[in-house]
């Protein structure tokens, strides 16, 4: 249930109420001696909260899938710096070896 909040248009309280959405709306103000009528104030709405351990812990890889990736990525690095075999010369049209 949220909260609204009511000024009185006599005497310029400002309130806050927690009811229903399906609540009707208040009218007239809570201040003893004042009969003047209220109007409900637009709200900016709650602000986000964020409860528990982390808010992006899923969102991170484990240490041993991190560990497991560098270990792939040490063999691909190392293959680079073998040297290459040399490619056979092409044979020559008269050759009939």
């Amino acid at each position: 249930m949220p909260n609204y909040d009511y000024e009185c248009l006599e005497c310029g309280k400002r309130f806050e109420i927690f009811q229903s959405m399906k609540d009707d709306k208040l009218t007239d103000c809570p201040q003893e001696g004042c009969d003047g009528k209220v109007r409900r104030l637009l709200g900016t709405g709650g602000g986000i909260i964020f409860k528990g351990s982390g808010f992006y812990e899923t969102d991170y890889r484990s240490s041993s899938y991190k560990s497991g990736e560098k270990a792939d990525k040490a063999p691909a690095a190392s293959d680079t710096k073998k040297a290459e075999k040399p490619k056979p010369a092409p044979k020559a049209a008269g050759d009939s070896k």
